[in-house]
Formats: C-alpha cells, structure tokens, sequence
C-alpha cells in the first residue's frame, strides 16, 4: 500500500542522499525568501501567493502558514488522484510558508516604482533558480506541481490547459479575497517559465556529474 502513495528514498549512497537533501532545503529556503522579495515589491504577487494573501487577510492566519495550509488541502487532492508523494513534496508545503514569514522580517518596498520592479524581478529569478534547486534533488514534485500533472494524467488535456486553468481559479478567488493582483502577477506568470527553463539543465547536469562522481566513489571503496 506505502509503495502506491510513496516516492522511495534512493541514492548511490548516504553522502549523495544528505547532500540531495542538502540542496532541496536550501532550494525551499531560497523559495520563500524570494517570494517575501516579491509580495513587498508591492506591485502584484504570483497566483499562488494572491491565495495565500487572500486566506491570511480573512483569517488569523500569517502568509507563511496560509501558505502551508494550502498546500496541505492541496496534498489531499493527491489522493483521489493517485498522485505519488515524496519527503520533498511534503518539506515544500510545510518549510517554504514559514521560510516566506521569516523572509519577510527583512524585505522592505521600495519608495520608487522602478525600485519594487527591479526587487520582483530580482525575486522571480531566486524563486526560479530555487525551483530548479528543488527540482534537481528528485525527492518528489511541489505539490502544486503534482497536483497540475495528476490532473493531465487523469484528464489527459494539455498541460498548457491544466495550469492556466487551475492558476487563473487560484487568482480569481485570491482576488475575491483581497489578494493583490497587479503587474507582477502578470510578469510572474509570462517570466517564471523561461527562468526555470534556463536554470534547471544547469542544476541537472550539476546533479547527474556529482552523483557520477559518487558512484565512481562508492565503487572504488568497493575494490
């Protein structure tokens, strides 16, 4: 039964499974520090963190545990869904909200309009180095990437069609609930793509030398 909802812990050894989880710590740190960047930027926030601001608005909630209470209900989805979870994709509901809360101790807006754009800016590419970080050390998709690909799995509609779906009804009911949508909503939306894109082969390729490099390691220990 475990096997059927569970991504198994593998590595080439305990050095290649603690450094993996390592990175993907780091990688959610980063996450939320990157997402306090952009909501104090002032100028809109990503669809995700309109929700987020929306529950924390209407509830005692701060944004850090609205954050993870959203991606707990959105974990239950799995279920039906049949969706696999793995060590990170509960670590990336449950550590990035409070990472955001404590980023947001020392982000500020900027006085000047081209300020808080350069600020979102600077926090969309961090997010998106901090995805492809997480990414990387395979320990299970976000859970709001797992939700988007068990949805294509079941609906088999693209998955073009499946995420501008589910963040379009993730915006609408932010922004009934108070949550800021602006510029940055957009940039976020058309810009996090790319970024990703950019990033991810690099962290890949990174990963895959290293755990080459180990198994190099482990095999010669063998002899």
């Amino acid at each position: 039964m475990l096997r059927r909802i569970w991504i198994p812990i593998t590595g080439v050894s305990w050095r290649d499974i603690v450094l993996r989880f390592v990175v993907m710590q780091i990688g959610f740190m980063m996450y939320g520090f990157a997402i306090a960047l952009m909501i104090e930027a002032n100028i809109g926030a990503s669809p995700w963190d309109v929700l987020a601001i929306g529950v924390s608005l209407n509830t005692p909630l701060s944004f850090g545990i609205a954050t993870s209470t959203i991606s707990v209900l959105v974990l239950l989805l799995w279920i039906p869904l049949r969706q696999k979870v793995g060590i990170g994709s509960l670590m990336n509901g449950l550590t990035i909200g409070p990472w955001a809360d404590l980023g947001f101790v020392f982000a500020f807006t900027p006085d000047e309009l081209w300020q808080r754009g350069l600020q979102f800016l600077v926090g969309m590419i961090m997010l998106a180095w901090a995805t492809a970080m997480y990414i990387s050390a395979d320990y299970g998709p976000g859970p709001r990437d797992g939700l988007m690909t068990g949805l294509v799995r079941v609906t088999k509609w693209p998955i073009w069609i499946v995420r501008t779906l589910l963040e379009v009804c993730v915006v609408a009911i932010g922004w009934l609930l108070g949550g800021p949508v602006g510029a940055g909503t957009v940039a976020f939306a058309l810009g996090i793509g790319p970024f990703i894109g950019w990033f991810l082969p690099w962290w890949r390729r990174w990963m895959q030398a290293y755990r080459v490099r180990e198994s190099q390691r482990v095999a010669a220990k063998g002899d």
